[in-house]
Parts: C-alpha cells; structure tokens; sequence
C-alpha cells in the first residue's frame, strides 16, 4: 500500500511548452510537430490528462522526458492538443482517462534521472512508486508506448 505522505503526485506536461509546440517549435527531432483529427479514444492530451474529443486537431511530437542527455533519456512520442486547453493541476487524483486504458508500463527513476534497475518497462501497478530508490515514474501506454505523465513521490 502507498503511503499518502509521500505520494503519489500525476504531473502533467508544461503549459510553457506546450504553447511552443502549438506555435510550432520544434520537438526533440528538430521537426515541427504533426498535426492530426482525433477520432476520440487513444487520442490523450499529455497537459489536461483528457482525451482530446472526436474530431478535435491534435499534435504528435517526439519528446525527451529526462532533460539532459544521457543513456535512460529516451524518445518517444506525446500527443497533445492543437488548440489551448487547460492544464491539469498536479495532484494525486487520478485521471479518468486512465481508468479506460486495460494496461500501463511504468518506469521507475532516481533522483540521478535514470531508471531503477528493476523497474524498467514492466506492466506494474501503482505500489511500484512505495520502493526505495524511485523518486518518480514514467507512465506510458502499455498499447503504444506513449508518454502519458510523471508520477511524483509527493515531498
């Protein structure tokens, strides 16, 4: 069982950044992001933690989550909105958008930013977080491999 003390905390991507994508910056590959129509399900906005509804452009980028370079600072793709949206507050309430997905992988890391040994790219649930030596962890689309947010241990 998780210690509510210590967390955990859902941290959904930057607002700052995220208006960059939508003005067009470049990702992580140095290409501008892509735009595409969302047919609902599967299409999750990485700064609100809801999908983005039928219809709706989005963006699918490549994104670094550990910001500098190193081995564990893996690529991978985030979808997020075209359009303005809210961002969610940091908190420990857990998005209904996850509720809906069968699995997630989560990735354990350090305080160094790299990846516990052990808790690498396994489908794992939430007391994954109480171990020692984790600090925060990636949640991903078990389906796809996306980013979905960072789980912080709470301070």
């Amino acid at each position: 069982m998780i210690d509510r003390a210590i967390g955990p905390r859902f941290v959904a991507r930057s607002t700052a950044r995220l208006r960059a994508y939508q003005s067009g910056a470049p990702d992580a590959n140095g290409q501008a992001p892509e735009r595409h129509a969302s047919l609902g399900a599967g299409s999750a906005c990485r700064h609100c933690l809801n999908e983005v509804a039928a219809g709706q452009p989005y963006l699918v980028l490549a994104h670094r989550r550990i910001p500098a370079p190193q081995p564990c600072a893996e690529f991978g793709p985030v979808f997020l909105p075209a359009e303005p949206c809210e961002r969610r507050h940091d908190s420990g309430e857990v998005s209904a958008m996850f509720w809906r997905l069968p699995q997630l992988l989560m990735r354990g890391h350090g305080h160094d930013d790299r990846i516990v040994r052990g808790s690498s790219g396994q489908v794992v649930d939430t007391e994954r977080l109480a171990r020692p030596g984790i600090v925060h962890l990636y949640l991903r689309s078990a389906a796809d491999s996306c980013h979905q947010c960072r789980i912080e241990r709470r301070a």
